[in-house]
């Protein structure tokens, strides 16, 4: 069972919006508010275990380049499992995460991480 809230800020000053993915073995439910769900359910199966929880491991070197202002922050579960993680795309390793998970954060507008 994956039951995940997104809450979505394109930049500091703009309205936060709010999204949900709610998914089971036959896919998302009809709470899912995501623009495509599908897609968001996707990117969590392929992506969710190793950017929800990483393995502990050495330093990463992560290209200094900034993506934009966006945050979003994922709460819920996965797979029994609690998540809380926040994304940004303020250097090259949190542009990659951002990318591969990119339709659960439901972009408002430009944070789709496209750039």
């Amino acid at each position: 069972m994956i039951d995940l809230t997104i809450r979505l800020r394109e930049d500091p000053g703009a309205a936060e919006y709010f999204f949900r993915l709610v998914a089971d073995d036959n896919g998302p439910s009809a709470a899912s508010t995501l623009p495509d769900p599908e897609a968001a359910l996707t990117a969590v199966r392929t992506h969710g275990e190793d950017i929800f929880f990483p393995k502990p491991g050495p330093p990463r070197l992560c290209t200094q380049q900034y993506g934009g202002p966006q945050v979003a922050v994922v709460t819920g579960t996965f797979h029994g499992r609690v998540v809380e993680s926040v994304f940004t795309r303020t250097d090259g390793c949190e542009i990659a995460r951002w990318r591969a998970i990119a339709p659960l954060l439901g972009s408002a507008g430009g944070a789709w991480g496209n750039t």
